[in-house]
């Protein structure tokens, strides 16, 4: 039997109110994520706010093979792990009626911050607009004339 590494923190509460930057993956990472897809995940992101009582979608980036995106709860009627869960059903769901053909489109788990102040919310703004910029000069590094 595999194990799997629970990497939430323990005995936090994550459906209190706060901020949390999460970075969801595709499967292995692949660069599954093209304008169509882009559209798609965009829209449910955006109707996880009106799904869920007190979500609120604070700052979003989405590049070829994972997004960025943070969330306000306040009195929030869902935790985190469940809105991420109910994103990735949906999203899969919905990729899958336009032509999606792999096993999975996400990753298993997903990389969660809880944001503790507002300087600490500023830093992961800044980090989630420059990271496509970050990316592209990793690429551009790596592949000198």
């Amino acid at each position: 039997m595999k194990y799997r590494k629970n990497i939430r923190l323990k005995g936090f509460d994550y459906g209190r109110n706060g901020a949390y930057f999460v970075t969801i993956c595709t499967d292995f990472e692949k660069n599954l994520i093209g304008q169509k897809e882009k559209l798609i995940l965009e829209e449910e992101l955006k109707r996880l706010q009106s799904r869920f009582k007190g979500v609120m979608l604070d700052y979003l980036m989405i590049m070829k093979n994972h997004l960025h995106v943070v969330f306000l709860f306040n009195e929030s009627s869902v935790d985190l792990p469940r809105l991420i869960q109910a994103f990735k059903s949906v999203s899969t769901l919905r990729l899958k009626r336009q032509g999606f053909r792999g096993e999975r489109f996400w990753q298993r788990n997903y990389y969660e911050h809880v944001i503790r102040c507002p300087e600490e919310l500023k830093r992961i703004r800044e980090y989630i607009q420059n990271n496509p910029l970050t990316l592209e000069l990793k690429f551009e590094r790596g592949h000198k004339l």
